[in-house]
């Protein structure tokens, strides 16, 4: 058997290139980003941004976005993308408003029921872009027209309320607190304790194994500057929560699905697969990879959770509204981008994307705090996502 050699590569001079540097951070990277951002509007808005009350608020304005940015995320990196989140999103509460509000449907088998229109919703566009190859930018493009229709006829063009108390109490709810010490909520401090020490536990198992692969990890000093940092961060966060209220029921879904998507992306075959498609489409195919399959899943579970997200808006309006969920699309696709995500396909990481999420959310609430006008707010966050494809698309021209 002969021997092939590898020509070696020169170092490139000049330097590490800027995507090189900012992947030296990696995830890092984007949470310092957050930090400064949230900074900046702290001292802008005069110490406003950061009170308990605007913290709460934040999360729950945009729980809805990063519920969505998960699925996303796994349309993106499976390579495509999906225009028509938000119109799912306001067909489902037009729906769940039909179901409770108009016909008395309880709130199981009415919640049971939106969430299997989100499947159907999701299916019906997975189908065309799996199976018949039509480019997902047109089949989505036109399931935001076709979802709004319908959320406009089954509204029949006006708002539906009230909901029923124990699902409206989903959005605007909290979790119980059985310690009852006044002026703080103890169970979100032990729950970020355990959040926290979870946190690291992960982190250094990483670490133990990439040592013992012998591969290149961070000095200690390092790791436990990064690390330490964000524990502190996590701990400080619940504190604030736990001076106010708590944390909110949403809060907790929320941070289930965060829990279950990150495992998904990264501990299962369906994960694996989902980057291989993006990532190299034919050598996927070849490799004996149901190409296909995955792309239809992919949209189907993209329907449902735009469904949840759904769900969670008319319930924090109390109402379905026939414009609920106009424009969710740009804010989580931006999400998804911003939270590094390749532009083609391949490469993503629900961390980032969370993070992406709230760094649009900072973003929203901080200009709207210190009364920045809505035409350059708008600017503001496209300049922003354009900052973030341009970023993955000169890391790969460079390296």
């Amino acid at each position: 058997m002969a021997t092939t050699y590898s020509t070696p590569v020169e170092p490139k001079p000049g330097g590490p290139t800027l995507g090189a540097l900012w992947r030296s951070f990696g995830d890092y990277g984007l949470l310092l980003s957050l930090v400064v951002i949230t900074a900046f509007f702290q001292y802008a808005t005069g110490g406003v941004l950061l009170q308990p009350l605007n913290i709460t608020n934040l999360l729950l304005q945009n729980s809805y976005v990063v519920i969505m940015a998960l699925g996303m995320l796994m349309v993106i990196v499976c390579g495509h993308i999906d225009l028509s989140v938000g119109s799912i999103a306001g067909c489902i509460g037009a729906l769940a408003g039909a179901l409770m509000v108009s016909r008395g449907w309880g709130v199981f088998p009415a919640t049971i029921a939106c969430l299997a229109g989100g499947a159907v919703a999701g299916a019906a566009q997975g189908y065309w872009v799996a199976y018949w190859r039509m480019p997902s930018f047109i089949v989505t493009l036109a399931g935001m027209l076709v979802f709004r229709g319908i959320t406009i006829a089954i509204s029949d063009g006006a708002s539906v309320g009230p909901f029923p108390e124990s699902f409206s109490a989903v959005a605007s709810g909290f979790l119980p607190d059985p310690f009852s010490m006044d002026g703080l909520h103890l169970l979100s401090l032990i729950i970020g304790v355990l959040v926290a020490l979870a946190f690291l536990a992960i982190e250094i198992r990483s670490r133990t194994r990439s040592q013992s692969r012998q591969a290149a990890v961070a000095s200690l000093p390092v790791f436990a500057a990064k690390n330490g940092a964000v524990t502190l961060l996590l701990l400080a966060f619940c504190y604030v929560l736990a001076s106010y209220r708590g944390i909110p029921t949403v809060v907790a879904i929320m941070g289930v699905l965060i829990a279950a998507y990150t495992f998904l992306m990264n501990r299962t075959v369906l994960g694996r697969r989902l980057y291989a498609v993006g990532g190299n489409l034919k050598a996927a195919r070849l490799s004996g990879v149901n190409t296909s399959r995955i792309t239809f899943i992919t949209f189907i579970n993209m329907g449902v959770l735009a469904a949840v997200a759904g769900l969670i808006f008319a319930a924090r309006l109390n109402s379905a509204t026939p414009r609920a969920g106009t424009g969710f699309e740009l804010d989580v696709i931006a999400a998804v981008f911003i939270g590094g995500a390749s532009a083609t396909g391949g490469a993503g990481k629900v961390l980032g994307v969370v993070i992406g999420a709230f760094i649009m959310g900072v973003l929203n609430n901080g200009m709207s705090i210190i009364g920045l006008g809505v035409d350059y707010q708008q600017m503001i966050k496209g300049l922003v996502l354009l900052a973030a494809v341009f970023i993955d698309i000169y890391q790969k021209n460079k390296d």
